[in-house]
């Protein structure tokens, strides 16, 4: 199957001659850092009647869904998981290796019409089962990032517009382009993607409201705009995810250099149970089902280790805990990143849902979220500590190195990890360097200790892009001016 088609690539460059200009203009917007709090003069979008459109059949029941790149191996092991829904991640979970980009195209049309087979270099088999399969919900990268493999208009082409466009052309006549939509920060960038789904359904001649996009309110910012991104995207919208990872990466960047009440604890302390983490959640659920659309929970990323039952035991405890809150306060599904989690994760949503299949008629009326419960930072409790500080820049390092490799979905310390990982870690640590915070055992957190624990890590570890990544994570964790996202330089070293 060709993916860069004459056809395809005029498809995508209407894309861009329509919308990249827009998209440009929004990414200035965002560095205008304004103080946060629901938008004034969006009040009557909050205060309005309305609902976002139907769920198609295929996105009604979204009890388990399981997230991973579109490597081929992975697809393949997504489909036969047994999972409502597949997130094929053409985002964090994948490194932008030109390779990659194409060969995931290829990887969604074959899963799509559930053709896709695979054989390793060891010669293991790889094969689809027998349905059902996963409705397939792909994830493009988000607006910050260009692909420098394809110009139009004498510009780097936008990201996005390629993920997007690329599979919408090879897919919209299966009838199922549906997509997770990351990083957005306003109800402008909605509406922008509100703008591009428009376009692209006239240009191929697709009924207006085929496309459905669920989004990732994983930026702060949007955690005070769900109402309005919904809006924005009415015909299309699906509904929201908690991207908790994210989420705690725009908190930490928005908040870098506000002083020592936004300084936040070692990652691992900050539990979804923390107050300020329950008032984005319940707000999500209260906001999706107000409005007609699913409420998503966030991550389950441990990988069970069958040499460690007790590892394995503890972590499954804990997203048993996780899924159970989850599915008690609303959320219509969940995320899990390993097959051996679905079945725990259905288990529960079973639990609460019975036959039906969501639970979009939980209106939580008795929540009320206000802008100072969801800035609340300081009821994360916890705090910095030597071994977080030494867990971040081990974390950090393992992942760009994995990245900078060619995998953006890495096992580590029995987690499968995404760039938001290294986003928290390498954030974290710049404020804490920034901020003069004291660690548990009383040493402050500086540059010179940060390099201490770099070079330590680096001499432990093996590998080609080992030298490159600890140099990067210097970069982005200690360098004057705070890179808004690591994976901006890491794309100048692949």
């Amino acid at each position: 199957m060709q993916v860069l088609t004459e056809e395809a690539l005029e498809f995508v460059a209407k894309l861009h001659e329509a919308h990249a200009a827009r998209r440009d203009e929004l990414l200035a917007l965002r560095k205008e850092r304004r103080p946060l709090g629901f938008l004034p003069e969006t009040q009557d979008v909050r205060d309005g009647e309305w609902k976002v459109a139907e769920a198609p059949e295929a996105l009604r029941d979204r009890r388990v869904e399981i997230t991973g790149p579109t490597e081929r191996k992975m697809t393949i092991n997504a489909l036969n998981s047994g999972a409502k829904v597949w997130l094929a991640d053409l985002e964090d979970a994948n490194t932008p290796h030109w390779d990659n980009v194409v060969q995931g195209q290829v990887n969604l049309y074959e899963a799509a019409r559930e053709t896709i087979e695979f054989t390793s270099p060891e010669g293991k088999e790889y094969k689809l089962k027998g349905g059902p399969y996963p409705t397939i919900v792909v994830r493009p990268r988000g607006w910050h990032l260009d692909e420098r493999n394809l110009q139009f208009g004498g510009k780097n082409a936008v990201g996005a517009l390629v993920d997007f466009g690329l599979h919408f052309f090879h897919n919209a006549e299966l009838g199922k382009p549906y997509y997770y939509l990351p990083k957005m920060e306003s109800h402008l960038e909605a509406r922008l993607w509100n703008d591009v789904f428009t376009t692209a359904q006239k240009l191929k001649g697709v009924p207006h409201g085929t496309i459905r996009a669920t989004v990732l309110i994983e930026t702060i910012p949007a955690a005070f705009q769900m109402e309005e991104i919904l809006y924005e995207l009415r015909d299309h919208a699906s509904g929201l995810n908690a991207g908790r990872w994210d989420y705690l990466f725009s908190v930490i960047k928005y908040f870098r250099d506000a002083g020592a009440d936004y300084v936040l604890p070692d990652r691992n302390s900050v539990t979804m149970t923390a107050p300020f983490m329950r008032a984005y959640t319940e707000l999500l659920v209260k906001t999706c089902h107000k409005r007609g659309a699913f409420a998503m929970g966030g991550m389950a990323a441990f990988i069970p280790n069958r040499r460690d039952p007790e590892v394995t035991e503890n972590a499954l405890r804990k997203v048993r805990e996780d899924k159970t809150r989850e599915a008690n306060d609303g959320f219509d599904g969940s995320w899990v990143a390993h097959p051996d989690l679905v079945p725990i994760c259905r288990e529960i949503f079973d639990g609460v849902l019975g036959d039906r299949p969501n639970q979009i008629d939980k209106q939580r009326p008795e929540v009320s979220v206000t802008a100072e419960q969801l800035l609340d930072f300081k009821s994360a409790g916890g705090s910095a500590t030597r071994a977080g500080l030494e867990a971040a820049v081990d974390v950090g390092v393992r992942y760009i190195a994995s990245w900078l490799g060619g995998n953006g979905a890495a096992a580590i310390h029995n987690l499968m990890e995404d760039a938001a990982t290294a986003e928290i870690s390498r954030s974290q640590i710049w404020q804490w360097v920034n901020n003069k915070v004291l660690l548990d055992d009383g040493t402050e957190v500086t540059a010179d200790a940060v390099r201490e624990v770099l070079a330590r890590v680096g001499g432990e570890l093996e590998g080609p892009h080992v030298a490159a990544a600890v140099e990067l994570f210097e970069q982005v964790a200690l360098s004057e001016d705070f890179v808004d996202f690591l994976t901006l330089p890491a794309y100048e070293r692949i």
